[in-house]
């Protein structure tokens, strides 16, 4: 999402302007970002390089984001999965000293994160005791176990969702029924919120594949600003500015925004969401090759939304996380609780695949009455909210979709094809990370191997390789001395 790119693009700004001040190399270089142009160039005086950064957005103001909207801290946190050192992004969440909350512990998998504190209802909004909900838990990784089987005895790719139907008439005991059937259903729909899509549209054969970081799941205490300020600092970002046309040429790219203004460059990074890409948003000229268009027809994009809603009082119990379950997936839901983390009574519901493209055609406020109706169900006391905010990604024009998930089928080179340059062009954004799609982690790797990959070019042509060596971060975002700060209540 917002945070994700921009991190991206702030992390190759960083890594190609450390590396060309360094060699002392001129050049005009350009990025793209969601929509927009990041741009700089220099000048040359006394054999030294003089670099101007000016970052251009779409956006009227730097980090867009829901929580930029609200007068209140709730949103302020942010999502990070690996809460560990092993996490691109940790170097630097140390070096400013940024507080993790941990939501779940180390033995957390796709489906069940968040899972080790959490009170379960049923539609009728009573309690689900807990022994049931560990014993269905327990009944849905023997289920997916089974898939690897399913998977094996398969040539052909199928959906997660298939998968399951074959396991249960395989293995009948397996079968559930009554309101165990209903956690079951809950349980898929927290696998679906992790790819931000339906079980029927998630791929059997990559489901599992993804590299999970260690240390479990966490949130930034003082949300995604601290970083992104950091990785911004001394760069010119000028605001409102959209791109709407790209012309590749033999040794220039020429970016039009909508304005009419022209900026020209010897590269471009583009990393606009993916929804944009397939949605034909920005003119490519000439075209985009064949194999380009279909690398991003291959990959899927998700959507997953949240409805904030901020109370007077705290009438719900001390736990991470409220669950609803339901006859099917597409009906259950949850509530992440930031009262536990941040003391302030604040609820976020969340909602993912088809579940979060029908709460889009709700208004805000017959959204936020719908989750009421769940909620006051659960807790008969509950109040009204007294603010609220409705997230929509899958219709924001700057994005059209949250992130991207494996289609069906999909070609085992996907990801190499739409990484791949085109030209002068170069691709990054969470949707190329092989192994941690859908994350600011993997948006900021991206980042930094699109700016390799681009310096690699840069030098080549200006026939420099052989006596120039790659560079990479500036050491301060790479120190390893200072711990990372983990708060668990």
């Amino acid at each position: 999402m917002d945070a994700q790119l921009l991190c991206l693009l702030l992390a190759v700004i960083k890594f190609i302007s450390s590396a060309m001040h360094r060699h002392h190399l001129v050049q005009f270089f350009l990025l793209l970002k969601n929509l927009h142009i990041l741009g700089f160039h220099s000048s040359e005086q006394r054999n030294e390089a003089y670099w101007n950064f000016i970052c251009l957005l779409d956006y009227n103001c730097v980090f867009r984001c829901d929580e930029i909207r609200l007068v209140w801290r709730g949103l302020r946190l942010m999502r990070l999965h690996g809460v560990c050192h092993e996490n691109p992004l940790a170097p630097l969440i140390r070096r400013l000293g940024l507080t993790l909350y941990r939501t779940s512990g180390d033995n957390s998998v796709l489906y069940d994160h968040d899972l080790e504190s959490c009170s379960l209802f049923d539609i009728d909004g009573k309690r689900v005791p807990q022994q049931m909900v560990i014993e269905v838990g327990e009944t849905f990784k023997r289920i997916l176990k089974e898939t690897e089987k399913v998977r094996d005895d398969h040539g052909d790719d199928m959906s997660v969702l298939q998968a399951i139907s074959i396991v249960l008439d395989r293995r009948p005991e397996l079968r559930l029924g009554g309101l165990a059937h209903e956690v079951l259903q809950w349980y898929i729909c927290r696998m679906e919120a992790w790819f931000a899509a339906d079980a029927d549209m998630i791929s059997l054969k990559n489901w599992d594949q993804e590299h999970v970081l260690s240390g479990g799941h966490g949130l930034m205490m003082q949300g995604y600003n601290p970083l992104i300020e950091a990785l911004a600092e001394d760069i010119d970002i000028r605001l409102n500015h959209r791109v709407t046309k790209i012309c590749n040429g033999h040794a220039k790219v020429k970016v039009t925004v909508d304005s009419g203004a022209e900026f020209i460059a010897d590269v471009a990074i583009i990393t606009v969401p993916l929804g944009i890409l397939k949605a034909n948003r920005i003119e490519f000229e000439p075209k985009l090759p064949d194999w380009k268009i279909s690398a991003i027809s291959d990959l899927g994009v998700g959507n997953e939304n949240k409805i904030a809603l901020r109370f007077s009082n705290v009438f719900w119990p001390n736990v991470e996380l409220l669950g609803m379950a339901a006859p099917t997936s597409f009906g259950c839901g949850y509530f992440l609780n930031l009262h536990k983390a941040i003391g302030q009574p604040v609820l976020v519901y969340m909602t993912a695949g088809r579940s979060a493209d029908a709460l889009e055609k709700l208004s805000d406020e017959s959204a936020v009455n719908f989750v009421m109706l769940q909620l006051k169900k659960m807790f008969p006391t509950a109040t009204e909210p007294i603010q609220f905010l409705v997230s929509r990604w899958g219709t924001d024009p700057n994005s059209l979709g949250c992130y991207s998930y494996d289609l069906i089928g999909k070609p085992e080179d996907v990801y190499e094809r739409l990484r791949a340059p085109v030209g002068n062009l170069f691709f990054g954004g969470e949707a190329v990370s092989t192994d941690h799609q859908g994350s600011v982690h993997g948006a900021y790797s991206a980042g930094v191997m699109a700016a390799e990959s681009c310096q690699l070019h840069l030098l080549k042509r200006l026939g420099n390789l052989e006596k120039l060596h790659l560079v990479t971060l500036r050491n301060e975002f790479l120190d390893t001395t200072f711990p990372l700060q983990i708060s668990r209540m």
